[in-house]
């Protein structure tokens, strides 16, 4: 029987700060049209990490009864590892996504945007459909659009619809650049795992694209997530703050072309998704001091 803290780490807490991320963006977007709501903020951010930790137990539970995670290095691995029953690990995935509905409900009932019910069905189907399921599209290279749709555009634009009723440049931009930043995570994710995924048919995005091109393409993406924002300085000059960040780059980025063992590897996930949360509440910093500075 897996203990508390292996429950926790097969819950993935590094991959976090992705789900938090967006709600940050997203809030700060209403507030630059003066209509952020702190309890639709929170709701927000509940409905986003219940559903990366579904994702997660999901993930575990699908890869594990396939045989993907049986010699996978980094993460412990619930099912794979044999420290949970694959059938606990799945209803754990599925007690996630239940509360993520619940709170997602709510959220409907205080911002009366009930046609997002859609949206919330597409999400817990999707990220079930990573990995579970008869055709899962993670095998198929389609997960870095899911994690970007879902966990950029969806999470940060309905974030900021259900507190202020609309988006604004602000919201777009910045869900592009979570979302490039998830996409990022999850290709420092899957350049790790390339030897097992290739053996078991898993062919992801980094499989697809080959070691040195996926490795290439995680520094892109970070610079892509960073440089977005200069799109948005003539109204609002101070997210110009994220480019700070830069230097905080150069680690995982080096890491990402350099380092040869898997095992290397695996600190830039954390990396990664330390720089999409910081990211986040500069990009939120720089609205909020527009706002009071213009």
């Amino acid at each position: 029987m897996a203990t508390a803290a292996q429950w926790l780490e097969g819950a993935r807490p590094r991959t976090l700060p992705m789900a938090i991320a967006p709600v940050i963006i997203g809030s700060a977007a209403a507030y630059s049209m003066d209509a952020f709501k702190p309890l639709n903020a929170v709701l927000a951010a509940m409905v986003a990490v219940l559903l990366q930790i579904g994702v997660n137990y999901a993930n575990d539970y699908s890869d594990g009864v396939r045989g993907t995670d049986e010699n996978r290095v980094g993460p412990l691995r619930l099912t794979g590892s044999g420290a949970a029953q694959a059938r606990s690990v799945k209803y754990a995935a599925f007690a996630s996504f239940l509360l993520a509905m619940a709170a997602g409900v709510y959220l409907l009932y205080l911002s009366q945007a009930w046609f997002l019910i859609l949206v919330g069905i597409g999400c817990i189907a999707a990220a079930w459909g990573y990995t579970g399921g008869k055709n899962p599209y993670g095998y198929m290279g389609l997960g870095d659009i899911f994690v970007f749709v879902f966990f950029g555009l969806v999470a940060t634009l309905g974030t900021t619809y259900t507190q202020a009723g609309a988006v604004n440049a602000p919201a777009i931009v910045g869900a592009i650049s979570t979302g490039t930043f998830a996409m990022a995570l999850l290709m420092a994710n899957n350049v790790r795992d390339i030897p097992t995924d290739r053996e078991h048919g898993k062919l992801t995005l980094a499989v697809r694209l080959g070691e040195d091109m996926a490795r290439v393409s995680y520094v892109m993406m970070l610079a892509l997530a960073l440089l977005l924002p200069v799109f948005l300085v003539y109204d609002y000059p101070w997210v110009l703050l994220v480019l700070v960040l830069i230097p905080l780059t150069l680690m995982p980025s080096w890491l990402m072309l350099k380092g040869k063992k898997r095992k290397s590897l695996i600190p830039v996930l954390k990396q990664t998704g330390i720089l999409n949360l910081l990211f986040s509440v500069l990009f939120a910093a720089g609205l909020v001091l527009t706002g009071i500075l213009s």
